[in-house]
């Protein structure tokens, strides 16, 4: 069992009080009953006796950013806490996707009084969009999590200020903001097509009906920046050329996308006003941080941040963020066929009539015609109740430790990441539910708890 460099404590109020290293004191609180465990990863136990509220000044300084939070919090001899928190990547791909089963169900209506109008007054000054103010919520919600443990007193944050339009043109100034490279153009797909010459840029194609495809959309990269979008003819832009192998698959864009920039463009003052701290800008910590000889990570950024030189510093500790609750309660699967041509088992999709909108022609090979037996129904299935396990949920198997990919058969069986089949749900037994920040596991390894734990074993 690994011992553990810090053990936050809580006074008989909750209220936060300096960590601690004695171990042995510890121990003997909780066996004599003067204090319990309120939360073991990372270790924090709470005193059930009234004791004297000394704290020393506690700066903490927050890397922020697009994927990764990087956090450290400093005294004047030691550091408290560091490392990284992977924030979630997948809010706007789930919005598309509740979009697409919204749109399937009112399709299905005779008639639907239309509500494009409904929206319009909802976005009032200062609106976000989902998926960026889900990220600074984020951001303020787990340095509140900091502040439940720790008496921090400061808070620096690093708001990534570089001009991204400075960087095609470091000459811009006044006006020359108003004119970048879209200028005179209504919109994104009137540039690119002009800048494509009108062609398309697989075939060369020119009279023809050209649309314009996002390069990155086989990673889900589907920003509408120029350089990320090229023209393709309607031949060109079909789902074989999507696939795995096809000649869509794997471009990459012409520049480097700037979403890390953007949003600290974009809520970088939002973050500074909501905690009301000070703030410094990514220069100075990289130049503090080359000084100091540290290696370029989130938690040495974040060090630098708080003002940290010489300080005892401590073994960093990985966050991940967690969905909390799947709230999508319809799924569709699609229809499986026998290829006629080698007897595989293929879907409806990828046996699909070549048309991909109804009021063009066929734009590739019907394949309706390859289809054989029909092995199984294209079905909705809808969710009726919740599951005690979800995604990314530890549990016991056979005396090992595995990771929860889904549940199957109305709970009764249940998906493993690391097992090829799945196994009944009676036969497992919870070892840890993570949910929202949770501390990063890897059942391929052996357990290391970076921030230690005093029952690491249980």
């Amino acid at each position: 069992m690994e011992v553990l460099n810090v053990v936050y404590v809580l006074s008989v109020e909750g209220n936060p009080l300096m960590p601690t290293k004695r171990h042995g004191k510890v121990r003997r609180l909780l066996k004599q009953q003067l204090a319990k465990v309120v939360k073991v990863k990372p270790f924090t136990i709470q005193l059930l006796y009234e004791t004297t509220s000394y704290t020393q000044n506690i700066t903490l300084g927050i890397d922020s950013g697009y994927n990764y939070i990087g956090f450290s919090a400093v005294t004047e001899k030691e550091e408290l806490i560091c490392g990284e928190v992977k924030l979630r990547n997948d809010i706007s791909e789930l919005l598309k996707e509740r979009r697409m089963y919204r749109r399937i169900r009112r399709n299905r209506l005779r008639y639907r009084k239309p509500r494009f109008d409904n929206r319009i007054s909802s976005k009032k000054e200062g609106w976000l969009a989902p998926s960026i103010k889900h990220k600074l919520d984020s951001h303020v919600r787990f340095i509140n999590y900091l502040k439940k443990i720790l008496p921090i007193a400061n808070i620096v944050v690093e708001v990534a200020n570089f001009d991204t339009h400075k960087l095609k043109n470091p000459n811009v100034v006044g006006k020359g903001y108003q004119q970048g490279e879209q200028q005179d153009f209504w919109n994104v797909r009137e540039y690119v097509l002009y800048r494509d010459n009108y062609t398309c840029q697989l075939c060369g194609k020119k009279n023809t009906i050209l649309e314009v495809h996002h390069i990155g959309y086989w990673k889900q990269d589907r920003t509408d920046r120029p350089g990320n979008l090229i023209t393709l003819c309607a031949k060109c832009h079909n789902s074989n050329n999507h696939k795995d192998g096809g000649k869509l698959y794997g471009m990459k864009p012409v520049q480097k996308p700037l979403k890390d920039a953007t949003f600290m463009s974009t809520i970088r003052w939002k973050l500074v006003n909501a905690l009301m701290c000070d703030y410094t800008y990514g220069y100075i910590t990289k130049s503090k941080r080359v000084s100091l000889g540290l290696e370029k990570t989130h938690y040495n950024d974040a060090f630098c941040i708080a003002g940290g030189i010489n300080q005892q510093r401590i073994e960093p500790i990985y966050f991940e963020q967690i969905r909390r609750n799947n709230r999508s309660v319809e799924k569709f699967y699609d229809a499986k066929y026998v290829d006629i041509r080698d007897k595989s088992i293929k879907t409806g999709q990828e046996l699909f009539c070549g048309r991909r909108t109804r009021n063009k022609n066929l734009n590739e090979e019907n394949l309706h015609k390859y289809r054989g037996a029909k092995k199984s129904k294209g079905r909705r299935n809808i969710r009726k109740q919740r599951y005690a396990y979800q995604p990314k949920d530890i549990v016991t198997f056979e005396s090992k430790k595995y990771s929860v990919q889904g549940v199957q058969n109305k709970g009764e069986y249940i998906k493993l990441m690391e097992m090829s089949k799945p196994v009944k749900t009676d036969l497992v037994k919870p070892y840890m539910f993570r949910k929202g920040f949770s501390m990063f596991y890897n059942c391929n390894s052996s357990p290391t708890y970076r921030s230690g734990s005093l029952l690491a074993g249980k």
